[in-house]
């Protein structure tokens, strides 16, 4: 009986490392003419033609607009021209995720434990229960890009995207729009042309 029990607790150890991921890396690429090494004021506006800003939308721009002030650029005067325009857009889209299915097998009597796609514990007479679950998930593939503009000139611009479960505590707009924008500034202005994953 003890043997039966401490291969259930290691089936219930295994299931919870086949849940799979909440949080998958972003993927960020950038692309820019210069080395961005000069600051001023900025402002942050919709892409032309993109409509009235919506809340989401002000969520997004927020997340952006902190990571430049943190960057050392400013918000102009109320009335004042901004030295750089940065526009901003952003999509979401569901995405299934990778199935809970684990890769592990544990027999009881008959078995000990093994690899496989069928994942299960087996109690004496054929009584079994799966490692891991089965199922689809829903996720959410958001994409933000930013584009930096000096007068007519488009100086820097990049896109970061992720997938996220949409079951997550962290699933909120706020929180993946705060992600997206510190992924996409990381090492600002980055390396031009190349696409890298952040965690």
């Amino acid at each position: 009986m003890r043997s039966v029990m401490m291969v259930i607790g290691m089936a219930a150890a295994l299931a919870g490392c086949a849940t799979g991921p909440t949080r998958f890396p972003v993927q960020t690429t950038r692309f820019h003419f210069n080395a961005m090494t000069n600051r001023g004021t900025i402002a942050v506006e919709p892409l032309p033609g993109a409509g009235p800003a919506s809340i989401e939308y002000k969520t997004y721009a927020a997340a952006v607009q902190s990571e430049l002030l943190r960057l050392g650029y400013a918000n102009p005067a109320p009335g004042a021209t901004p030295q750089f325009l940065a526009t901003v857009a952003f999509t979401r889209a569901p995405r299934p995720l990778p199935p809970r299915r684990s890769p592990v097998s544990i027999g009881i009597g008959g078995g000990g434990i093994s690899g496989g796609r069928g994942g299960g514990v087996g109690l004496g007479g054929g009584v079994s229960f799966p490692v891991g679950g089965s199922g689809g998930r829903e996720g959410i593939v958001t994409e933000l890009s930013v584009r930096i503009r000096q007068g007519p000139d488009a100086v820097w611009e990049g896109q970061a995207q992720s997938l996220t479960d949409a079951g997550a505590p962290d699933a909120d707009a706020a929180a993946i729009a705060e992600r997206l924008a510190r992924a996409l500034f990381a090492g600002f202005p980055g390396e031009s042309g190349r696409t890298i994953e952040v965690p």
